[in-house]
């Protein structure tokens, strides 16, 4: 029997597991590393997060990401080089090995409440006990695809998650769906790998950060342009450092917020290098298999209809958060948690409904907000959870 189990190895669950490791809690953390950094990333991408925005975290000063950079001799700054995706899996890799040393490289593939709390059961055969579970999983399982698609097979229709490189298309037309930082990567890299591609977008326009300019720096822009690690203004201030204050927000103002803040946007360092053909301002009808081709449907604002035939279909249409999605939880614990739009209500110490049951970073979005969805929001949940976890333990042993 332990206190804590944490499952996933990505951002959160490493940083979860670093501060409980300086805590001296007893807690075992399961799953591969990074893997979808790893394995599904664009090769050659840049992450859309600054530096300083890029760690992953502990309670150690030189675990960040500009320290490892420093000690390697590694380019770096806090707003105006961006951060390489090889570099970021280097310095996860670091810190993986130094701070959470006793990760557990097996996937849990059912969870289940049990008299003690819960059981788990790994993908070797084992099963441990536990009185707390962290769900610290990734994006993977929650890959966005819109459902007007649903007509096309597989062989012809994709999410953008799934491609490192698109070298298998060259020479064939594939259009991708999306504004945003993964739609405009895949495009780009697809241009790249020699294919054929088209963007089509909802928006009107493909928007992209604004460039770093030392230059622009001034006490008045510090003051209506705040920073912080989801980017600059004062509404992405107020969500990155008053994440329990959003959590107080009714349910309809929090998800307005999360559907309308941060847009679909590009990193500036990837303007001028879309050079695929774009359908901007359409919107998706419905989608049809014919032969060995898909042929999409879609409605510009002014209603002129168009079909675009293709030999393939990405989908860079974002992931939100669905509990259904997770296959390895009980049914009877997945109805006892309370949820909004599929995604679990928190409590302050990110506890779902389900007594003993908590989870971080995409799926605590819908909570407390936008910066969950990115490393950042990482800085903020890994200590006070660390800190909650801490505390139940140290209370069960004293009635124990």
């Amino acid at each position: 029997m332990i206190d804590t189990a944490i499952i996933g190895a990505g951002p959160y669950g490493l940083s979860l597991a670093a501060h409980l490791n300086a805590a001296g809690a007893d807690f075992r953390i399961f799953g591969k590393p990074l893997t979808s950094w790893r394995q599904n990333m664009p090769k050659g991408m840049m992450l859309k997060s600054d530096g300083f925005a890029s760690n992953l975290s502990s309670p150690d000063p030189a675990s960040t990401l500009k320290a490892w950079c420093a000690e390697g001799g590694v380019d770096y700054d806090d707003e105006y080089i961006p951060v390489p995706l090889s570099v970021f899996v280097d310095y996860s890799s670091w810190f993986q090995k130094r701070y959470v040393p006793s990760l557990e490289e097996h996937q849990v593939i059912s969870v289940a409440k049990s008299s003690r709390g819960f059981t788990l059961w790994l993908d070797n055969g084992m099963s441990l006990e536990a009185a707390n579970v962290v769900l610290a999983v990734g994006i993977p399982w929650f890959q966005n695809i819109p459902a007007s698609l649903s007509a096309l097979p597989r062989e012809l229709l994709s999410h953008s998650f799934g491609h490192r490189e698109l070298t298998q298309f060259s020479g064939k037309r594939v259009l991708v769906l999306g504004a945003g930082a993964s739609a405009v990567n895949a495009a780009v890299m697809a241009q790249q790998d020699g294919v054929d591609v088209a963007l089509l977008t909802r928006v009107p326009e493909i928007q992209f950060h604004t460039p770093p300019d030392p230059d622009a720096v001034s006490w008045l822009r510090a003051i209506t342009h705040p920073s912080s690690g989801i980017g600059p203004g004062w509404r992405s201030f107020l969500c990155t450092n008053a994440p329990r204050l959003f959590r107080r927000m009714p349910d309809a103002l929090r998800l307005r917020a999360i559907k309308r803040h941060l847009g679909p946007e590009s990193g500036w360092y990837m303007r001028g290098k879309l050079t695929a053909q774009q359908y901007l301002g359409h919107g998706i009808e419905g989608a049809r298999a014919e032969g060995d081709r898909a042929v999409l449907v879609a409605r510009n604002s002014e209603g002129g209809r168009i079909e675009i035939a293709a030999d393939h279909i990405i989908a860079g249409t974002g992931f939100k958060p669905d509990l259904r999605r997770l296959p390895f939880l009980a049914s009877d614990l997945r109805d006892q948690i309370s949820h909004l739009e599929h995604a679990p209500r928190l409590s302050d110490n990110f506890e779902t409904s389900a007594p003993g049951l908590y989870a971080v970073g995409i799926l605590a979005a819908n909570t407390f907000g936008p910066p969950m969805r990115f490393m950042v929001g990482a800085e903020y949940a890994a200590p006070r959870l660390t800190a909650h976890l801490v505390k139940t333990a140290s209370k069960a042993r004293k009635v124990a």
